[in-house]
Formats: C-alpha cells, sequence, structure tokens
C-alpha cells in the first residue's frame, strides 16, 4: 500500500474545491498490465492469451497534482438497502503528472479543463457509519 502525507490533500467541500499533489512517491515502474498482474513474469501465450514476455520492475519516482475546483451540479444519495449515502459534487478538475526512473523521464501536457470529462468529489458514509 502507498501512502501519502496528510498534508498532501486540502479540502473545501462547500466549495467544491480540492487539491491532492503529490512528489517524489517512489513507486515501481513495472513495464504494463501483464508485467505488474504476474510480478514481472509477463505471459506466456497459452490459453488464448498472447506471449508478453516478463520484464522486471524498476524503481521509479512520480508527482503528481490533481485539482477539483467550482461546482456544476450535487446529488444527495440515499440507500438504505446497501446502508449508503452521500453527497456529491460535479466538479471540473486537472491534473498534471511526472514520472521519472533511470534513463526515462516522463511529463504530461499542461493541466487543460476542457478536457475533463467527468469528476466527482463526494462526502460517503456506509457500513457501521451509516445513520
Amino acid at each position: 500500500m502507498i501512502e501519502v502525507d496528510e498534508d498532501a490533500v486540502a479540502v473545501d467541500f462547500d466549495q467544491g474545491q480540492a487539491r491532492l499533489q503529490v512528489r517524489n512517491l517512489e513507486v515501481f515502474d513495472d513495464h504494463d498490465v501483464a508485467n505488474s498482474l504476474t510480478y514481472g513474469l509477463g505471459l506466456k501465450g497459452t490459453l488464448g492469451f498472447p506471449l508478453i514476455p516478463g520484464v522486471f520492475p524498476k524503481r521509479a519516482t512520480v508527482a503528481f497534482d490533481v485539482e477539483w475546483n467550482g461546482i456544476t451540479a450535487t446529488a444527495e444519495i440515499h440507500n438504505s438497502s446497501q446502508a449508503s449515502q452521500g453527497s456529491f459534487l460535479s466538479t471540473p478538475a486537472t491534473i498534471q503528472w511526472s514520472a521519472a526512473q533511470p534513463g526515462f523521464q516522463y511529463q504530461s501536457e499542461a493541466p487543460n479543463p476542457s478536457r475533463n470529462l467527468f469528476s466527482v468529489l463526494g462526502r460517503e458514509q456506509n457500513g457501521v457509519f451509516f445513520s
């Protein structure tokens, strides 16, 4: 499990604003989903699956900055049968991120709110916290 510092998150739910800002988070670059799911062993090309050579994971660092800003719609959901309820805000969001490992670096394009398809902030209660 990856943990980030508590101060990496800032939320003003009533204004529909939040930010998640993480720098130099150490991760493994598994190359692709098949290698991630098989711990670097890849797929052997049996049972109809394609051959995907194993690639040993490499240490990498990532950074990302996600911002939600403004409220475009709201929803209140109460589902007694599943013991959950919540307040949800549709809000524009942007993300900028980068990744680096020895010999390779990537940076996303500048954040562009017009490219956002869908994003939500929510407060939810469920299970023992449901009332």
